[in-house]
């Protein structure tokens, strides 16, 4: 079986572990930006330029700048792919909480069932109830098996979780 321990984990910042799913997004998301995004940028150079004089051609200006923000966003996007590796699901272990563990909690302030999956910080989601190992809550679950308590610092203080069940 496959684990990440909590070391790798923390890691993160040098390889971006991802589902499957998370990698083709954002190669989507790459693909998009070089191949609609970037030439309607171009296209308003072009018009920006043919408006005449550049020293004072505001909409050339914003071009250019929104050009420059282009290309950091795909420069940026493109080093996060280079660093990212899918993870195989088949290989996890689903004896403790890991990346892409789905985990069913429940949460004892509300006496309450809430179900999450841990991902990357790039693939987190609230509303798909997707969350990231480096949140709070994603930290303190990282390597607890069912039954384990877990109590996680929130902004509205000292939330108790029980874990009910993990899987993929």
């Amino acid at each position: 079986m496959f684990f990440l321990t909590n070391q790798q984990i923390r890691d993160m910042s040098d390889i971006n572990y991802m589902s499957k799913e998370g990698f083709e997004a954002l190669k989507a998301e790459i693909d998009h930006l070089k191949t609609v995004e970037r030439p309607n940028i171009s296209r308003q150079i072009a018009e920006a330029r043919d408006k005449g004089d550049l020293s004072e051609n505001a909409e050339y200006d914003a071009a250019k700048e929104a050009q420059s923000l282009m290309e950091l966003k795909i420069a940026k996007l493109e080093e996060l792919l280079g660093k990212s590796r899918i993870l195989d699901t088949s290989k996890l272990d689903t004896s403790k909480v890991g990346l892409l563990s789905r985990v069913k909690l429940m949460n004892k302030k509300i006496n309450r069932e809430v179900e999450y999956t841990i991902v990357s910080e790039k693939e987190a989601n609230l509303k798909e109830g997707k969350i990231s190992a480096s949140s709070p809550i994603g930290k303190a679950l990282l390597g607890k098996t069912r039954g384990d308590l877990v109590e996680v610092q929130a902004p509205a203080g000292v939330i108790p979780f029980e874990v009910l069940d993990i899987n993929i």
